[in-house]
């Protein structure tokens, strides 16, 4: 069954970009140890609220993850990070981080948009989640997704993009793809020749904002490899921001990220998860996909539909912060 073309906005697009404004930050803040603390779990876990109309803000875990009874690990952190579209008010991009300080690795999983969800929703994606109360709901859908809590959140402003990468004086990365795409409408142009290639900041959102060519040609597994771009391209940032040369660029990026960013970690928080990256270096820091099928359908839409044991198997590999295993009846994941 052919699949229906949509024009995306142009933050929507490029909404992963930002979040790679929390790796440059936190990797930098890491260098300046004036404080550091390490975050605290708070004890009491109140229910997420889901109403769109509800102005409080979220804390760490929900109270579906709460029921999960079980000694924790040690040092060990889950985190969600937000790209959010400021043009149609959603969560375009959502990663969730696990920091292991006791294990000594950092592992980040890319949730695809359009990964179907049980709810009541009519339109059953992750990215909905946001227009059906905030980050708040956000969160409590991931966490009741994959069985675990999420413990604190950080959303990034898009339009910082630009300015983070411009502020580390750009970035070397191989372009995996010719690409080759004008939009007139949105007064988009990206020409890009396959191969390594250093990146302003204006020329690394246009590369991870690429879909496919005028002519239709583009990555064979379409978003997935979008998203296999976008997380080579953090590698990369995180590469060159974990240089002591970057020492007197911390003030800017702090501007910078203050005023795009919301989360509710302290900067202390922030400074001690820097510590945490430069102490594990790039070796240690893994990017992953949930595991799913790009090409899943459920009652005539077309989702991401995920694979129980595969997405089972990730999650105690990497982000289960429990001591004991997790399993499926601990997931609540829509199979059509």
């Amino acid at each position: 069954m052919r699949r229906s073309k949509r024009r995306a906005s142009p933050l929507q697009t490029l909404s992963v970009l930002a979040v790679s404004g929390l790796f440059i930050f936190i990797a930098l803040a890491g260098l300046y140890k004036c404080f550091s603390k390490e975050p605290e779990l708070k004890e009491e876990v109140p229910a997420v609220q889901a109403d769109p109309d509800s102005a409080s803000e979220p804390r760490n875990g929900d109270a579906a993850a709460a029921s999960l009874s079980g000694e924790r690990k040690k040092r060990f952190y889950t985190i969600l990070i937000g790209g959010l579209d400021d043009e149609n008010g959603g969560s375009d991009t959502n990663i969730l981080a696990a920091v292991d300080a006791e294990g000594g690795s950092i592992n980040a999983v890319s949730l695809p948009r359009d990964t179907l969800l049980n709810v009541t929703w009519s339109v059953k994606k992750l990215n909905n989640a946001y227009h059906h109360g905030g980050i708040s709901s956000t969160i409590e859908q991931i966490s009741n997704l994959l069985g675990i809590p999420v413990d604190y959140y950080i959303t990034v402003d898009l339009r910082a993009f630009v300015e983070l990468v411009d502020a580390i004086e750009g970035v070397d990365f191989d372009i995996p793809v010719d690409m080759d795409y004008d939009d007139p409408v949105q007064d988009l142009h990206i020409h890009f020749v396959k191969g390594p290639r250093h990146l302003t900041g204006q020329e690394a959102l246009e590369v991870v904002r690429w879909r496919q060519n005028n002519d239709g040609s583009g990555y064979p597994t379409a978003d997935i490899g979008r998203i296999s771009t976008q997380q080579e391209f953090l590698k990369a940032v995180a590469a060159q921001t974990l240089q002591l040369g970057n020492w007197d660029k911390i003030p800017a990026l702090a501007k910078i990220f203050q005023q795009n960013v919301e989360t509710d970690l302290e900067l202390s928080n922030l400074v001690w998860l820097g510590e945490q990256a430069l102490t594990m270096g790039t070796a240690n820091i893994h990017f992953h996909t949930l595991p799913g099928d790009g090409a899943g359908w459920y009652k005539g839409g077309s989702y991401y539909v995920l694979e129980p044991e595969a997405v089972l198997e990730l999650i105690n590999a990497s982000f289960n912060p429990y001591q004991r295993p997790l399993t499926l009846d601990d997931m609540d994941i829509l199979v059509p």
